[in-house]
This record gives structure tokens, sequence and C-alpha cells, in this order.
């Protein structure tokens, strides 16, 4: 249908009789010379109407023609006049002229112009997506995210992996979120689960000897939701067998390294690695962003032999004492201290104490709860210097990390503490294989329990649960984890090892399970993977904050899709169809059923 798309006209083409088609970008109406920018995917092109130079007729059409109005043009390319030449556009020094117009569709007035720099509300934004697309940004979005893909699939399989899809409809197994659940209407009252991750298909795939995996893989996870999370989302999924955790590491590295160089030009620097329990002494979290200082102070020492009660009775408690020393801190006014005691009040603590250090001495509601020998103490193991401040954190140690994370991530971006334009990717390596949850009183698989334990400590693993490594290892990437993967358990006999500690029993295994165990003894070869989350990937590259610029048509914060009003009702013969019937949930918004 065309010759040509908006953005391919060159000086080359001057001459040339060119087809378009598109959409009117702006219209300018000059004495009677129309004036149309026409746009689609690839960029813009001025077309001019002239009833001299052209079809009176067609000139005519023109004067009516309005914003995104879908058009074709037939035309002539010819250089622009001198002085009317638009460096900012690619085709910007020629222009066509129209000979013929076929106007394909005319457009209703949008609810937000799309040629308009204003930001329309993200809620009518969502709802009209495809508008949205047409302004620019999620379209640059979309095209990143094709080639990161492209480019992860042309590494992989130069590296020997094989594509394979993997089911969508599945088996409901425990791994960590709730499972978006689909009703059977062959099997009446029985439910497939959409699934979490490929995780249990990809080790089978290993089973039957497919030896090198990956794939573009949809994921489902009914949870709350936030800037980096949907409840659809998109990884690139690998599997691997017969090589080792610095082996498997060592691969998809090469693939990170490849996408950003093939994607972006840049040439990610040697990527370190770290101790889970450094990160999170130093950091407070197993995905530190290490562009900058900051890094945390463990005082639970210290604070031991104070008489203060916070800090001492965190300690006595069980739980942990850290400080954030910031340099130069004493420019921070009360009203920004209240602000940021604020800000970790919402992330759990019980308030922020600190201490000035001022040329007069320290500055403080709390150094006269402090002895002199205390201070003294505290100045040596903090190795505060005149101009300082130091933040304090105190309570159970989860709790503590957290809450001194997000303090350290709020300082470096407040006090501009974070360089741009850099990358600070790193392994996380040695998690610990398993958890105490409180609240249901059991060890809980830290990852999955499909994970391995490290070879030289499962011998005595059940003797200290919490002290055993995993071979799991972590990609982050300027604070966000951007990759996640492990060794698997081969055996069935570790496999059941690890299933009775998490406290399943053998019914349970049964039930969830049986067709993992019973597909280990058939052979299993020792195998591990990884898993990138793309989304979170293109997001960096994109330099946006959340993935939902770009993915094609993203859910709300609330897992509602606004352009289809998904999730909606359905007719009551489909649900008689499946067995099904509502009944109105104890506060249920607007006493809707479900």
């Amino acid at each position: 249908m065309r010759t040509h798309h908006c953005g391919a006209l060159r000086t080359s083409h001057i001459g040339q009789t060119v087809v378009l088609d598109g959409w009117v970008h702006r219209r300018r109406d000059h004495g009677g010379v129309i004036f149309v920018d026409l746009r689609d995917r690839y960029g813009l092109t001025q077309v001019v109407f002239n009833p001299n130079d052209g079809d009176a007729e067609f000139a005519e059409a023109a004067k009516h023609l309005r914003s995104e109005d879908v058009l074709r043009v037939i035309g002539v390319c010819r250089a622009r006049p001198e002085g009317t030449l638009n460096p900012k556009l690619a085709t910007g020094t020629i222009e066509v002229v129209a000979q013929e117009l076929t106007i394909h569709n005319k457009a209703a007035t949008p609810p937000f112009m799309i040629d308009d720099q204003s930001e329309p509300s993200e809620a009518l934004r969502l709802t009209y997506r495809y508008l949205e697309m047409r302004r620019g940004p999620v379209l640059e979005a979309l095209a990143l995210r094709h080639q990161v893909t492209r480019a992860a699939r042309a590494y992989l399989e130069d590296e020997g992996f094989m594509e394979v899809e993997t089911p969508i409809l599945t088996k409901s197994t425990p791994e960590g979120a709730r499972d978006y659940l689909v009703p059977s209407r062959t099997q009446n009252g029985s439910f497939f689960a959409l699934p979490q991750s490929p995780q249990l298909f990809k080790q089978l795939l290993m089973m039957g000897g497919v030896d090198r995996y990956y794939q573009i893989a949809r994921c489902f996870r009914d949870e709350d939701l936030r800037a980096d999370r949907q409840p659809e989302f998109t990884q690139i999924d690998i599997e691997t067998s017969f090589l080792n955790r610095d082996e498997v590491m060592g691969i998809t590295e090469g693939m990170i390294r490849h996408v950003f160089k093939t994607v972006a030009g840049i040439d990610l620097p040697p990527l370190k690695r770290m101790d889970y329990w450094e990160a999170v002494n130093k950091y407070g979290t197993d995905r530190p962003d290490v562009r900058f200082g900051l890094c945390h102070l463990d005082l639970t020492q210290w604070a031991s032999g104070v008489e203060f009660k916070v800090f001492r009775g965190a300690v006595d408690g069980g739980g942990i004492v850290k400080a954030i020393r910031v340099p130069g801190g004493t420019a921070m006014s009360r009203g920004q201290i209240d602000e940021l005691t604020k800000f970790v009040g919402e992330h759990g603590a019980k308030g922020l104490a600190w201490i000035k250090v001022n040329p007069d001495g320290l500055q403080s509601p709390i150094v006269k709860f402090f002895a002199d020998a205390e201070i003294e103490a505290l100045k040596e193991a903090t190795g505060m210097k005149e101009g300082d401040i130091i933040f304090f954190g105190a309570g159970d140690a989860k709790t503590t990390h957290e809450v001194m994370h997000q303090l350290r991530t709020r300082l470096g971006r407040d006090l501009n503490l974070i360089p741009q334009g850099v990358w600070a990717p790193l392994w996380v390596v040695d998690f610990p294989m398993f958890e105490w949850n409180k609240d249901e009183n059991r060890w809980e698989a830290l990852h999955h329990p499909f994970t391995a334990p490290n070879p030289e400590d499962a011998p005595v693993m059940e003797e200290n649960p919490g002290r055993i490594r995993s071979e799991a290892y972590d990609l982050v990437l300027n604070g966000v984890e951007v990759g996640g993967g492990s060794i698997r358990i081969h055996t069935p006999a570790m496999q059941e090892r690890i299933f009775k500690l998490l406290g399943l029993s053998e019914e349970d295994v049964n039930v969830k399970f049986g067709f993992l165990i019973e597909a280990l003894q058939y052979g299993a070869p020792p195998h591990g993977g990884l898993a990138f989350g793309l989304d979170r990937l293109v997001t960096m590259l994109a330099g946006r904050e959340s993935i939902r610029d770009v993915i094609a048509f993203p859910k709300t914060q609330r897992a509602t899709c606004l352009l289809t009003d998904a999730p909606s009702g359905v007719a009551e013969n489909q649900l008689r169809d499946l067995g099904i019937r509502l009944r109105k949930l104890p506060g249920s918004e607007g006493g809707k059923e479900g």
C-alpha cells in the first residue's frame, strides 16, 4: 500500500513519486496552502497540499483534515525551500507535494492530544493505551523490549540453547505467592493454576535430556503490586545440565553483557561477587546499590554496653543496632530530619535517632543519655568527624536492615550521591538455604524448595538449618535484582530431606510434588539455571521508573485493566458449566460478589 514509511525519505528520494500512509499529527493552514505532518511508527513527513502544485480538489479536502485522521498520500518528494529546513526531523530536508489524497478513516476528538507535551493522568493513559502508544515513548519502549529479546535469543542460540514452551495451564504448587486459579469445565471441581514460573517444567526438560533450554516465559502471581510488579510478567528463563554454579553464572553473565552491548552500546564492568551476609550487613539488603557509599555500621556490640534503653533494649531482645554516617550531614535542617523520620516510619521504624557533629560538640536529643566513655567508644566505632550526621536504627534484625536500607537509598537520592549513567552489576551468592517463619513456627525455603544446598553444608543440614548456605545466586544491577537462580536438587533423597525439613508430610509431597519425585528417580542430571526479569531489564535500559512503562497493556496497581475493564463478571451459564456459585465476601467493596 505504501512505498515508504514516514521516517524514510531523504534528499536521495527527491523527484520520486511516493506513497505514504499514516496519521495526521498536525495540520497548518498557510493562506490556502495546507501543511500536514503525517506520522507513523517510524517518524514524520511534511506533506504540502497546494492547489497550484497538485489537484485542487485534494487541496480543498485537506483543509478539513483533523488530528489523527488516517490518510494515504501520493505525491512527489522535493527539497524544502531554503530557510524552512527542520534539523530536528530526520526528514527535515524534504517534503512531499500531494497529488492524491485518500482518507482511510476520520478520527473523533481524542481524550488527550497526541502531540501535546502535557502528561495526562495514568488512568487516562491506560484506558486509552492505544492512543498513548502513538505519542512515541511507549512505542520506543516496546521497540527496545523487542531488541532485548532478540539479542538474548541470538546469544543463547549461539550457546546451543533450545527454545521450548512450557504449559500455561498447570498444577497449583506452593511457590511463595498466590496462584491464579482456572476452573476446569471437564473435570468439575478441579482447578488449573497459571504458572508463577516454569520452574518445575524446566527441571523436567533437563530430565528429558534437553540439556540447554530457554524461553521468553509468561508468569503469573496474585500478589500485592508496586511499581516493579505486575500480575503477569515476563522472564528470560534459562536452564542447563551438567554445569556447576560458576559455569551457569558465566553463561548468563555473558548474555547480559551481550544484551547491553548490542542494544545500548554499554560495556558492563566486570561483575564482582558479594556474599549474602556481607550485602545485608553493609547495605541492609541482598540487592545492594554499590554505586555510592553510606555503608551501614554495626553498633550492636557497642550498644550492648550502654544504658540508653532504646539501643540496649534492642540488643537484649536479640535485635541489632546500626548506623549510617553522612559526611557533611550537619547542613541538614531539622525539617529535613523530621521528613526522614516520617519516611523510615513508613518502613517499620519507631523513630529515627541522630547525632550531629558540630564544631562545638555533639548535638542530639539522645546525647544526654550516654556517659562520656560511651560517647568516646561511639566516636571510635563510627569514625565520626566534624560536619557529619549519624543516623541510627535499632530493633529486630529484619526490620532494622530494611529501614536502614531504605534510609540509605533515600539519602543517596536526596544528597545526589548516586552517579547517573553508571552501571554497577554484581553477583550476590551464598544465600541462606532457609529462613524461620515465626507466624507458622517452621522453616521455609528462602528461594524455593528445589534449590540445592551447598555441598559443604549438606551433611549437617538438619542440625542447624539457619546456617546452611544454598547454591543460589542473584544478579543485581544498580540496586535492582534483575535475575536470580540456583543449582537444583537432582536426587530424590535430597529433595525428600528438604521437604521433610520444611515440614511437608509425605501426603503433602505426594499430592503437590509426586510427579517431580518420581521423575528424579529415573536418572536426573545435575542441573541449574536462572531467570531474568525482562520487564525490569527493559525498564532500566529505557531509563523509566515503572515496568508499566515498558509493557504494551499493563495492569494498574489494583491488578485491573482499564482498557478492557478486566476482571469483570461472567454470564450465569458459564458459572453453571463450571459448577461455581458466587457468594458475597465479607468486606467486599460495594457488596460485590466474589
